[in-house]
């Protein structure tokens, strides 16, 4: 990814935008957006990097293994480690039989009638929730300086294969009403990309191609999107 100056109000950079702590006399950390798990070996460069205290940092740890290892094996079909796409959810389920089998409980087979043995998984929709809304407040925060303090008015997640057609116009910006979208607040990080191309693939900002994406709108509000793995697609909406 390319590096896109800071230009964020210093009165903006003064509380944690997850527990809304003042972070001055906090110990801070710089967190990656999106979480690095989230993403393949080698990262790319100038991952999005947002200030946050620390104590919020390492409280999402386990809801984004949990996450990451859900994703992972519902990709690979299995929560066998060595058949997993992502390498730290591999390690994961190498290193905590107990998370294998949390996993492994929320998988369900049945038969079709024609036949066919499909499978279906259920997350701890909580955790998930918690790192999606945990990401989206970095995006909205690195490209539009805006922290999100409130909270949203919806978080969802759904596969991009059970969308209708309809609806996935929709989701990926293709419908007229999504092309007539606000263009970006002058001087903002989104704004440089949408003025450069900076990669940028339509409204969606590429991290890592096939891996992770994202896009953020002044919609009613702000609008966070991402896509994992080409698998999951998920929206924060906060309303004005």
């Amino acid at each position: 990814m390319q590096r896109i100056e800071e230009f964020v109000d210093e009165r903006q950079m003064t509380w944690c935008i997850h527990c809304t702590r003042p972070l001055a006399g906090l110990e801070t950390n710089e967190d990656h957006v999106p979480s690095k798990s989230l993403l393949a070996k080698p990262r790319p460069h100038h991952l999005p990097i947002v200030t946050i205290c620390r104590e919020c940092n390492t409280g999402f740890s386990l809801d984004e293994q949990y996450a990451v290892t859900f994703l992972s094996c519902v990709l690979a079909g299995s929560t066998d480690p060595e058949k997993q796409p992502n390498a730290s959810a591999a390690r994961a389920l190498a290193d905590s039989a107990a998370l294998r089998a949390r996993i492994e409980s929320s998988r369900i087979e049945y038969a079709t009638r024609g036949g066919d043995t499909r499978i279906l998984w259920k997350p701890d929709m909580d955790r998930m929730e918690r790192v999606v809304l945990k990401n989206a407040r970095g995006h909205a925060y690195f490209e539009y300086g805006e922290p999100m303090l409130e909270a949203p008015a919806h978080v969802r997640l759904l596969p991009l294969e059970s969308m209708t057609a309809t609806e996935r116009d929709d989701f990926e910006g293709l419908s007229e009403v999504e092309s007539l979208a606000p263009w970006p607040e002058v001087g903002s990080r989104m704004m440089t990309r949408f003025a450069t191309g900076e990669d940028m693939a339509g409204q969606w900002v590429i991290v890592q191609e096939g891996i992770y994406r994202y896009s953020v709108q002044q919609a009613d509000g702000l609008r966070v999107r991402s896509v994992l793995s080409e698998y999951l697609a998920t929206e924060v909406q906060w309303e004005h």
